[in-house]
């Protein structure tokens, strides 16, 4: 089983193609060998929930159910990290250097719990700019933390992570893998 990334030029990108790359994908010439297709956005940012979806658990649901709607396909999944991918980084404070650990340590127990105020990246920010005397550079930190981060710790900690992982495995196992 493998995976096939296409990235999108930010959220409002995705919004405007992913119901036809998703189609494309499932209905496409290699559609007996797709066991699905997931779309994965962060919850913070993007400004297209309606109004009165203000917590993360509604944001949460209205995204998945709207564009899962949209695509009108069983094999599609959406997902969103909540609040961002940076908290799974969080929850695992011993991939950071040394003076950002001991701050986080104390002080995220739930990172998925985390407010819109301040969400991961942000909270990141500030304390490597504490710590560190520098900014928490998303694209380049990211990408390095997220080679260390142990997937065990990480669903230990974060709910909405471990019911993205448990969907697609049983995808994987409704489709015979």
């Amino acid at each position: 089983m493998g995976i096939q990334r296409v990235q999108f030029d930010g959220y409002a990108d995705m919004v405007r193609k992913i119901e036809t790359k998703a189609r494309m994908h499932l209905s496409g010439p290699k559609q007996g060998e797709i066991v699905g297709v997931i779309g994965l956005l962060d919850l913070f940012g993007p400004d297209f929930y309606p109004t009165e979806k203000t917590s993360a658990d509604e944001r949460f649901a209205w995204g998945k159910a709207h564009f899962e709607a949209s695509v009108g396909d069983s094999r599609f999944r959406m997902f969103f990290a909540v609040h961002e991918f940076e908290a799974w980084l969080i929850s695992q404070p011993s991939i950071f250097p040394r003076e950002v650990k001991s701050e986080l340590e104390t002080s995220i127990p739930h990172p998925e719990r985390v407010n819109f105020h301040e969400p991961p990246a942000k909270l990141l920010d500030r304390v490597y700019k504490l710590k560190m005397r520098r900014s928490y550079k998303k694209t380049t930190y990211g990408r390095q933390l997220f080679a260390k981060l142990d997937p065990t710790v990480a669903v230990s900690k974060c709910p909405y992570l471990k019911s993205m992982l448990d969907e697609m495995l049983a995808m994987a196992k409704a489709a015979g893998l």
